[in-house]
């Protein structure tokens, strides 16, 4: 192989490494975000549950109307 050759090979392989390390903090930053919304997620539905079930058992049809 030529200097020349040799030169832009190692030049390439420069900018595929830098590439590789951008697109790996990248993955790495969407992880924790997706980490994060599991939990959020998580949270919701726990006290989704607990208001289905707190009105599940005061149900409004067996109350007397106001007017009795």
């Amino acid at each position: 192989m030529t200097e020349e050759r040799l030169e832009q090979l190692e030049i390439k392989i420069a900018y595929q490494e830098d590439l590789l390390q951008d697109l790996n903090a990248l993955v790495a930053g969407q992880q924790m975000k997706i980490d994060q919304l599991e939990a959020s997620l998580k949270v919701l539905n726990e006290k989704l549950r607990e208001l289905s079930s707190s009105t599940s058992t005061h149900m409004i049809a067996d109350e007397r109307p106001p007017h009795y």
